[in-house]
């Protein structure tokens, strides 16, 4: 064989060879790799087990979502502000704990200097005013304790926080906070306020810590003009094992007390607590209407008992505003301050009860429906003072 032959089969060999080596280390990584990813169909998706009764919903709370399972009335919405949960309430003190920082923090500060000077008692009522309390009852709690401290020859300003706490609780005392609850049934109240301020479910826990007592409860969903309120207190009405009238949406609000309180009568009800309109872009019509309802509920032959103003306590002395308006409408009888857990300052009460004389009865202090409490002057006023 010439040596040119022998060379070509040579390369001819190497080249047969190296084809097949290729080949194995291909198939060699073909095997190792996983094998691609098929896309996901409605037919091919992973089952996820439910669980047997009931369906894991998300529940608000202060802390985020909560997910647990809850029955099916409780997939329909309460409403933005606030839910229910089983936890025992809050107290007013836990939930000032936000509203009071400010003014602890100023007072903190006030309490470091050294002797009881002029400018001492201009700082408490600038702290006082910025908190919330108005300009007349801050100057007058300041001027209450000043008296004392004089009078009592206190020199250090630590110990003149007992003086400034008995002029705030001083300016707190003179109203009655009772709730009616008793009269010729049925015993009728009415909600009044802006919407937002969380009125619908002010009182739906209204609703159901009466039925709690053992008190049978109506609803009566006025507001036409909103129709989740009506959803809502219906839902109210379930949970508060408590009965709810509505009508159409846009209807005659009055229509809608009246058979409430007509229903009620007949059948021996203790309360119906009446939901209304606040919708403050149409004062007139609004005054109008709310004046209608007010009189209709001795029309039908109800005892009106409380007219409750529900004012949102963040909103500070624009409260007042609102306050304006609903008291020269109806015949407010007291005040629901909502969201006092939040960004309020907390001193929206003294300002409500100087410029108008209405007591605040309850308080809103938390989410849960253990969390809307009876205001507590003594409490409230060691929770807006408290140092720690």
């Amino acid at each position: 064989m010439h040596s040119a032959q022998i060379i070509l089969l040579v390369v001819v060999l190497a080249l047969i060879v190296g084809g097949v080596v290729l080949v194995g280390t291909r198939s060699r990584r073909r095997a190792a790799a996983p094998p691609a990813p098929e896309p996901l169909s409605a037919s091919r998706a992973p089952a996820v087990p439910a669980p047997p009764d009931e369906e894991a919903v998300p529940v608000p709370s202060k802390g985020g979502l909560i997910t647990g399972p809850e029955p099916a009335p409780e997939k329909l919405d309460l409403g933005a502000e606030e839910e229910i949960a089983p936890e025992p309430p809050a107290s007013i003190q836990e939930g000032l704990r936000q509203s009071r920082r400010p003014f602890a923090a100023a007072l903190q500060q006030m309490f470091k200097r050294n002797a009881i000077e002029e400018s001492f008692w201009g700082e408490v009522e600038d702290s006082l005013i910025l908190s919330d309390v108005g300009l007349d009852q801050a100057t007058r709690i300041v001027d209450e304790a000043k008296e004392k401290v004089r009078r009592e020859h206190v020199t250090r300003p630590e110990a003149a926080l007992g003086a400034i706490r008995d002029a705030m609780l001083e300016a707190l005392s003179h109203s009655d906070r009772s709730l009616a609850i008793d009269g010729e049934r049925p015993v009728v109240w009415l909600f009044v306020g802006v919407n937002g301020v969380g009125k619908t479910t002010t009182i739906g826990k209204v609703a159901h810590q009466l039925s709690a007592d053992g008190k049978s409860v109506l609803l009566a969903a006025a507001d036409t003009f909103r129709a989740a309120a009506a959803d809502q207190l219906s839902l109210w009405a379930e949970r508060s094992d408590a009965e709810v009238v509505r009508g159409a949406a846009g209807g005659d609000p009055a229509a809608v007390l009246f058979d409430a309180i007509s229903s009620a009568r007949a059948k021996g009800t203790d309360l119906v607590l009446g939901d209304t309109a606040g919708r403050l872009h149409n004062k007139f019509n609004l005054i109008e209407e709310l004046k209608k309802i007010y009189r209709t509920v001795e029309k039908a032959q109800g005892t009106l008992g409380e007219v409750l103003l529900v004012l949102d306590a963040t909103v500070g002395q624009n409260g007042l505003a609102q306050a304006k308006v609903f008291s020269e409408a109806v015949g407010v009888t007291g005040v629901v301050l909502t969201k006092l857990d939040g960004s309020a300052k907390g001193g929206i009460a003294f300002a409500i009860e100087e410029t108008f004389k209405i007591p605040v009865k309850l308080v809103g202090v938390g989410e849960r429906i253990g969390d809307l409490i009876p205001f507590d002057p003594k409490a409230y006023v060691e929770s807006l003072t408290a140092l720690d």
